[in-house]
């Protein structure tokens, strides 16, 4: 019987424990996260990023924006990781003599 009393002992002693330590959460006060000592950095204003805005604002007219065709395009090409689109050079027209 020895062992029965041991295990009703330790099953008393983990209740207690158990008892003990949900009181002392309960009673614990909270203490608010101290304030950052050093105001937040704020990121130089990206003018493509007030361009995405600015084209976000207009809605569906935006899809008639040559600005925010041009804008996408470029924050596409930067999101893929790829240089931005450069214009092709004029090409001379064969048909004419240039100005002959």
């Amino acid at each position: 019987m020895e062992g029965k009393v041991l295990a009703r002992i330790a099953a008393v002693v983990f209740v207690a424990v158990a008892i003990t330590a949900a009181i002392i959460e309960m009673t614990r006060e909270e203490t608010p996260a101290p304030a950052p000592s050093a105001p937040a950095l704020q990121t130089l204003a990206d003018p493509l990023r007030l361009e995405l805005r600015r084209c976000q604002e207009l809605g569906e007219g935006a899809a008639n924006d040559e600005e925010c065709l041009r804008v996408w395009a470029e924050s596409r090409d930067r999101f893929l990781g790829r240089a931005p689109a450069q214009p092709a050079p004029a090409q001379p027209n064969p048909d004419s003599d240039g100005g002959h």
